[in-house]
C-alpha cells in the first residue's frame, strides 16, 4: 500500500477539506492583514480555496504570499535580466546560478540579504546570513569555497551604530570561521542614511563537476520526502518571510523572529549533502530557508507539476508542544529537504547517520497537485500547491519619478589638498577595513591566493590551472542623485575590480535593496536600477545568473538610499599571478587609465567638504574596453600592478598603492591635465585605473588604450623614498598616511 494512502486510510476521507485544531483562533480579514496580507490578497485566498482558510493554511499563504518569498512587486520587472549565455548552466530559478569555467567544473554562486534580522540581533542575524547562503550554494550539489559580504552601517560616531558594527562581524566571523569556508573580500561602507536600516548581504560561491549539478524539481510520483539537520524549534517563525515584508515601526520588538545559527551542525550538513548527491539517489534537495518547511516543500513540488503530502507526527522537534502552525513556518536553521529515489531511503539515511544527522522520511510525492499537511490523523492544510506559488500576486505597482536630493551641506570647510587626504584617509568609508577583515579566517581550504584588503579576492582551483576572482560592489550615493546612472556604476565597479587582478569578469549575483514598493517613488527607484543593471551586464557580456531581492528597508517612512549591490565573478583562463594594487618597483612608471572625466558629485569628499553638483555619463563601451584593456595587459605581462582609483580618488589611490605590506614605496606624481584641480585629485566617476610598469614598456600600453578610445598618460613615478608627492600641494611621509588609514577604525572602535 502507498505510503499516502495509508494517512488516507487512518486519517479518515481525503476530502480537500483541512479541518482546525482546537485552540485555533477563527480566521477573518482581521486576522489576515494582522498577518501582512491585503484584504484583496485574502479574498483572493478564500476564491481559491473556495472556502475559510484554517489558521494554519494562513499562515502558509501569509509567508509564501510574503514579498521575501514571492517577489510580488518585483518579479515583472527581474524577466529584463538576461541568463542566456554560452558559459551559463543554470540561470535564475533554481537555488543558485551557475557558470561553466572549463575543465570539466562550474561555478555556482548567489549574494543575498539579511539586512532586518541583523538590525535587530546582529550577531545571530547576520551568522545566519551567513548560514543561509551556504545551504543555497550546497543545495546545487557545490561545495561552498569562498564567502563576501558588503556592508552598510549608519554613522560610526553614534555608539548604537559601532554595537552593529561588532555584532555583524562577530556573526559573520563566528560562523563562517567554524563552518570552514574563508571569507575572502567584501565591501564595508558608513552613511547616516543607514542609521536605522543597515544592509547585511552575503554572497557565497561553490564548485561543482560539470554533470552533478542538482535540482530543486521534484520528480517522480511516491519518492519519498526526508527532512534532514537540526530539529525544528520555535526561532525564526514569521523571521526572513514577514520581517523582510514590512518595514520598521519606531517600537517594534522583532527579536523572536531571529534565527539562532550553529555553524558546527551546518558544517556536518555541508559533508553529508554531498555525500548523499555523489550516490545518484537524490531527487531534489532544497534548503528549508523563508518559510522554513512551507517554502521548501511547495516549491519543489511546484517546480515539478506534483503534489506533496506530509505528516508532521514525522517531524524531529527541539520542543514537544509546537503546533502545526509552528512546524510549517518555523526558520530553525541547518535544515534541508531531501526527495530521493522509491527504495533508496536507508541508503541515504545511512548517510546521514554517519554524520550524525537526522534523516527522516516525513512525505512523499503524488501525482495530484496539492499541498496536503497530516498532524494527529487530521489534515491540518490541504489546498493547491500552485495557491502557494504560481498563483501568488504580481503587481505592476505605479511608478513616479522623484527629484534627486540636493548635494550635502559640507561637513568641513574646504582644505588644502594635503588636509583633504588626511581626512579622507581617515573617513571610516575610505579608511582600511583591516579591524573587520582580521576577524575572518580568510585562508581555511588553502584555495586564497589573493584574500581581503584589495580590489578582488583570487581564489585557485585545485587540480585545474585556473583561478577565480571576486569582488561585491555598490555605489549607493550615485544610486541616490540617479538610480540608473548608479546602478550602471555598480556593475562597472565590480567588473573593474575583477579586471584590475587580471581576471576576465564572467557574470553577476545581485542583491537589491530598496525601500518601501508601495511608494510610487520607490518602484521607480527600483526599475530604473533593474534597467541600469540589465544595460550594464549586457554592455560587458556578464549575464545576471542569480540574486535577491530586498524591499521595505525604510523605518517610519525614511527610506535606504537605493542599493543595488553587484557581485561579480571572473575567470583567469591560466594560473598566472594575479595583480596585487600595491606597486613593487622603485623607478617604474605610473599611468592613469580613464573611461571619462572624474566628477565631485556624490563622492566621499562632497560629503565632506561639498563641491560639485553634475555627475556626468558613463559610456558603456568604453567600460568595456578598459576592462579588456586591462585583462590584456596582465595576460601579456605588460604591468606590474593595478589598483581601482574609488572612494577618496587619485589621490587616496595613490596613497594605497605606496602601502606595500612588503615595502612602503612612494611616488613622485604630476597631475594630467587639464582638468579642475580638487576633481583631478578627488574626483570619482566615471573609471579610473591607476597601473605601474617599466619605463620601457610606457609606449606600447599608451598606444593599446589608445586603440580603445581610452584616456591613459603617464603621470609620474614610483619612488624609493616613502613619500607621496603630488603637485601641487601634497608631499606627505607615507607612513603618517598609513598610520591615519590603518588606525581609522580602530580608534573609533576602541
Amino acid at each position: 500500500m502507498r505510503w499516502s494512502h495509508a494517512i488516507a486510510l487512518a486519517g479518515g476521507v481525503m476530502s480537500g477539506m483541512a479541518v482546525a485544531l482546537p485552540g485555533e483562533p477563527a480566521v477573518d480579514l482581521a486576522l489576515a492583514q494582522a498577518q501582512g496580507l491585503s484584504a484583496q490578497e485574502y479574498r483572493r485566498i478564500e476564491r481559491l480555496l473556495g472556502r475559510t482558510p484554517t489558521w494554519t493554511e494562513l499562515g502558509m499563504f501569509a509567508v509564501m504570499w510574503s514579498e521575501h518569498c514571492s517577489y510580488k512587486s518585483s518579479r515583472h520587472l527581474l524577466a529584463q535580466f538576461k541568463s542566456t549565455h554560452r558559459r551559463v548552466v543554470q540561470g535564475m530559478g533554481e537555488n543558485a546560478g551557475a557558470v561553466a569555467i572549463g575543465g570539466g567544473f562550474l561555478v555556482v554562486f548567489k549574494i543575498e540579504s539579511h539586512n532586518h534580522p541583523s538590525f535587530i540581533e546582529p550577531y545571530q542575524g547576520a551568522a545566519t546570513g551567513v548560514g543561509g547562503i551556504l545551504r543555497d550554494i550546497f543545495a546545487m550539489g557545490a561545495r561552498p569555497i569562498a564567502s563576501l559580504n558588503s556592508l552598510k552601517f549608519g554613522d560610526l560616531d553614534q555608539p548604537h551604530t559601532r554595537h552593529l558594527l561588532r555584532g555583524v562581524v562577530g556573526g559573520i566571523g563566528g560562523y563562517g570561521n567554524c563552518v570552514g569556508v574563508p571569507t575572502v573580500g567584501g565591501e564595508v561602507s558608513f552613511d547616516a542614511a543607514y542609521q536605522d536600516n543597515i544592509l547585511v548581504n552575503a554572497f557565497c560561491l561553490g564548485l561543482a563537476r560539470e554533470g552533478e549539478l542538482q535540482s530543486a524539481k521534484a520528480r517522480g510520483v511516491g519518492n519519498p520526502v526526508l527532512y534532514v539537520g537540526a530539529a525544528t524549534g520555535r526561532d525564526g517563525i514569521h523571521g526572513a518571510s514577514l520581517l523582510a515584508s514590512a518595514e520598521f515601526g519606531a517600537d517594534q520588538d522583532k527579536r523572536p523572529t531571529v534565527q539562532v545559527g550553529d555553524p558546527f551542525t551546518e558544517k556536518l550538513l555541508i559533508e553529508a549533502c554531498l555525500e548523499a548527491v555523489r550516490t545518484g539517489a537524490v531527487v531534489a534537495l532544497q534548503d528549508m530557508g523563508a518559510a522554513g518547511l512551507t517554502s521548501s516543500s511547495s516549491e519543489m513540488a511546484a517546480r515539478g507539476g506534483l503534489g506533496i503530502e506530509l505528516d508532521l507526527d514525522c517531524l524531529p522537534l527541539r520542543e514537544s508542544n509546537l503546533t502545526p502552525y509552528e512546524m510549517l513556518l518555523s526558520e530553525s536553521q541547518e535544515r534541508m529537504l531531501i526527495v530521493v529515489e522509491r527504495g533508496r531511503e536507508s541508503e541515504i539515511q545511512a548517510v546521514f547517520e554517519k554524520w550524525d544527522l537526522h534523516a527522516i522520511k516525513i512525505g512523499e510525492l503524488c501525482a495530484a497537485p496539492r499541498f496536503r499537511v497530516r498532524y494527529r490523523g487530521q489534515w491540518v492544510a490541504d489546498l493547491p500547491v500552485g495557491a502557494l506559488t504560481d498563483e501568488a500576486p504580481a503587481y505592476d505597482r505605479p511608478l513616479e519619478a522623484i527629484t534627486a536630493p540636493p548635494a550635502p551641506a559640507p561637513v568641513q570647510p574646504c582644505p588644502t589638498p594635503a588636509q583633504a587626504l588626511r581626512r579622507l584617509l581617515d573617513c571610516p568609508t575610505v579608511a582600511s577595513k583591516r579591524w573587520v577583515f582580521r576577524q575572518y579566517d580568510s585562508l581555511v581550504q588553502s584555495n586564497t591566493v589573493l584574500g581581503p584588503g584589495g580590489d578582488a579576492a583570487v581564489i585557485r582551483i585545485k587540480g585545474l590551472a585556473r583561478a577565480l576572482a571576486l569582488s561585491v560592489d555598490s555605489t549607493s550615493r550615485v544610486c541616490a542623485r540617479d538610480p540608473y546612472l548608479g546602478a550602471i556604476a555598480a556593475v562597472c565597479k565590480a567588473a573593474r575590480n575583477v579586471a584590475c587582478v587580471g581576471a576576465r569578469p564572467l557574470a553577476i549575483s545581485d542583491c537589491l535593496n530598496y525601500g518601501n514598493p508601495e511608494r510610487p517613488g520607490v518602484m521607480w527607484q527600483f526599475a530604473r536600477g533593474v534597467a541600469g543593471i540589465r544595460d550594464a551586464a549586457a554592455a560587458l557580456d556578464t549575464p545576471v545568473v542569480s540574486g535577491n531581492v530586498s524591499f521595505y528597508n525604510e523605518t517610519q517612512g525614511r527610506a535606504i538610499p537605493p542599493t543595488p549591490t553587484i557581485a561579480m565573478v571572473g575567470l583567469f583562463e591560466d594560473a598566472a599571478p594575479p595583480l596585487r594594487p600595491w606597486f613593487k618597483v622603485p623607478g617604474e612608471a605610473i599611468v592613469l587609465l580613464r573611461s571619462g572625466v572624474p566628477r565631485l558629485a556624490a563622492s566621499e569628499f562632497q560629503a565632506l567638504f561639498g563641491g560639485g553638483d553634475e555627475l556626468g555619463t558613463i559610456d558603456l563601451a568604453r567600460e568595456r574596453a578598459l576592462v579588456d584593456l586591462l585583462v590584456t595587459l596582465h595576460a601579456r605581462g605588460l604591468i606590474s600592478s593595478a589598483h581601482d582609483v574609488a572612494e577618496g580618488g587619485l589621490v587616496v589611490a595613490l596613497a594605497e598603492a605606496c602601502f606595500n605590506p612588503h615595502c612602503l614605496l612612494g611616488a613622485q606624481v604630476a597631475l594630467p591635465a587639464p582638468g579642475e584641480l580638487w576633481e583631478q585629485l578627488f574626483g570619482e566617476g566615471p573609471s579610473s585605473v591607476i597601473v605601474s610598469l617599466p619605463r620601457t614598456r610606457v609606449d606600447g600600453v599608451l598606444a593599446l588604450a589608445a586603440e580603445r578610445a581610452l584616456q591613459a598618460r603617464m603621470i609620474g613615478e614610483v619612488s624609493a623614498r616613502p613619500r607621496l608627492v603630488v603637485e601641487p600641494g601634497i608631499d606627505e611621509a607615507v607612513d603618517e598616511l598609513l598610520g591615519i588609514y590603518e588606525g581609522a577604525l580602530p580608534r573609533r572602535l576602541t
